[in-house]
């Protein structure tokens, strides 16, 4: 190939073999910088948006390890879950978006209930051991998984109004959405840690999560407790999924995985079992995840995460909010 002249007009001859890239600029080249400041301010709002949709994920995975010592492993189907449901609703079937957000709300609780009625409880009135239920929660995480795959395949689906153009506030670029979503989070935070510090509901779990076998002794029916935090769990984790897929965007079949290390990292880094631990540590996490992108590469972000859990649990082993135990 042979390019003559030296302007934006070009004339190419093209031969038979060989094969040349070339490029051709348009005007005058423009290099736009900004500021370390600048650069450090978006991230953390970006990191405090990540972190606050991850922390409804992670407290209700808190409770539910708080009331039960159980890790689970398909929390990351649940905040799949929301996703789906409020795709199926708007995109495949072209409802309202409320409508959708609201049916992946109530899906959430109706997916919690159904967990623990007809698996969980029958599996501790049986006296499975925790392993055991752990590796319960993998299998069924990969059945779940796979079943969404089946439902709506293996493509990202968009929500309605997901991609709106942002808006610049100073040197922070956020979209409505973006705001939307940060609002909602901290609504429903803080709906949540009222239920926990001012309800007979909310206290009853917190004694639960301290000692079951004393708060069982004391008139407390362990059972319909353990029900109603796995219905709560089920409604944050849909939330946080209608959150992520915006958040993204988009919503994928296996979406929830890409959360439950970063989940399982907050609730460990903030304490395990506390709900106020694992939002302090889904906040924390959340920005170590955005600012690390300053100095390390966008692919190896997460990886931050779990630098500050190694660090901080080096310093305190009980995490931040967790209190120290004794072994043997």
């Amino acid at each position: 190939m042979i390019v003559e002249g030296d302007s934006a007009s070009q004339e190419v001859e093209f031969g038979l073999t060989g094969t040349k890239i070339v490029n051709l600029f348009l005007g005058e080249g423009v290099r736009e910088t900004e500021s370390f400041g600048d650069q450090l301010l978006s991230r953390l709002v970006g990191g405090l948006n990540f972190g606050l949709l991850l922390a409804l994920a992670s407290m209700g995975a808190a409770l539910i390890y708080g009331t039960t010592r159980l890790s689970n492993f398909a929390h990351a189907e649940m905040v799949t879950w929301g996703g789906v449901v409020a795709v199926l609703f708007t995109t495949f079937w072209h409802l309202p978006v409320w409508l959708g957000i609201v049916a992946a709300v109530v899906g959430g609780g109706l997916l919690g209930w159904a967990l623990d009625a007809g698996l969980w409880n029958p599996l501790r009135r049986r006296g499975l051991g925790i392993v055991q239920l752990m590796i319960v929660s993998i299998g069924l995480s990969l059945a779940l998984r796979y079943a969404f795959n089946y439902v709506i395949g293996g493509s990202t689906l968009q929500l309605p109004g997901a991609g709106a153009t942002p808006i610049q506030l100073g040197p922070v670029s956020l979209s409505y959405i973006d705001m939307i979503a940060m609002g909602v989070s901290i609504v429903v935070i803080v709906a949540v840690a009222f239920f926990l510090t001012r309800t007979r509901i909310g206290k009853a779990t917190r004694a639960i999560s301290d000692n079951p076998q004393l708060a069982a002794a004391s008139g407390i029916d362990v059972d319909k407790v353990i029900r109603i935090v796995w219905i709560l769990a089920g409604v944050l984790a849909a939330i946080s999924g209608v959150l992520w897929g915006y958040f993204r965007p988009g919503v994928r079949w296996d979406m929830g995985m890409q959360m439950l290390l970063l989940i399982f990292c907050a609730i460990t880094l903030g304490g395990l079992g506390t709900a106020f631990g694992a939002l302090l540590g889904s906040l924390i996490v959340g920005i170590a995840v955005e600012v690390s992108t300053l100095w390390i590469p966008s692919d190896l972000k997460y990886a931050s995460a779990l630098v500050a859990l190694i660090l901080i649990l080096l310093i305190r082993p009980q995490g931040l909010l967790g209190r120290r135990e004794r072994l043997g």
